[in-house]
């Protein structure tokens, strides 16, 4: 005789915290990949796997949910970048020698290196905030404000310790521009970077040896400012 059939166990749903995470990640993507007017609410939902009603109920909507998106970015850098510059007060951490100093900016370069040429989710990242940069919303007003003036200030900071050269000038402000500039190309250009270099992938490999050419970059820059006798990085 056949017993009756093992009851399977029903698949717990996902908490409400854990659905408005997915909600937020599905959103950075889809509106980093399509804009934000190619994607539907629906397709946030089915990516999310929620119900289509939850972006009404945590989000009171789709321009809601993007902000929250551009939240979540600043969240993410700001973590990034607290580990990458460590604390700093508003003089620039007086307690650092200007030795002390550059090898901090080259720590922050290395770790902004692996982050954005090497992680998956900084793809997402950089394609989400460049269509706010080239369509600006409320939602670039959070990141510029979260993650674009105060960690460029900071990285300035740095400079100004390291060098002796003004934080506010305008060309330490360039400068530290240039050196962001030449770490977010390998994202964007991504495609172009594995074609030429004959490379199937980006990755922690791939990584380093991009870390190693902009570090050598940053040192070359160093080096060239007027009076500098000193190396611009101890190994």
């Amino acid at each position: 005789m056949i017993g009756p059939s093992p009851k399977i166990p029903a698949r717990a749903a996902p908490s409400a915290e854990a659905t408005r995470a997915a909600l937020i990640l599905a959103a950075l993507k889809l509106f980093g990949a399509n804009g934000f007017e190619g994607t539907s609410t629906r397709q946030i939902a089915a990516q999310a796997r929620a119900n289509i009603g939850s972006i009404a109920y945590h989000f009171g909507g789709k321009e809601g949910l993007r902000i929250a998106a551009a939240d979540h970015i600043v969240e993410t850098i700001q973590t990034i970048a607290g580990q990458a510059l460590g604390a700093m007060d508003a003089e620039g951490d007086a307690a650092d020698t200007p030795q002390e100093a550059r090898d901090r900016l080259f720590a922050a370069l290395e770790r902004m290196v692996t982050f954005i040429v090497a992680s998956p989710e900084a793809g997402e990242i950089v394609q989400f905030v460049l269509r706010e940069l080239s369509h600006p919303t409320p939602a670039l007003d959070r990141i510029y404000d979260g993650v674009f003036e105060p960690t460029h200030r900071r990285l300035c900071l740095l400079w100004e310790r390291a060098t002796g050269e003004p934080a506010e000038s305008e060309a330490t402000r360039l400068t530290v521009f240039t050196l962001i500039g030449q770490v977010v190309y390998f994202r964007i250009g991504r495609e172009a970077v594995m074609r030429r270099m004959g490379w199937s992938n980006i990755g922690n490999a791939e990584a380093a040896k991009v870390a190693a050419v902009a570090a050598g970059n940053l040192d070359a820059i160093l080096a060239a400012r007027p009076g500098d006798k000193k190396q611009g990085h101890e190994a």
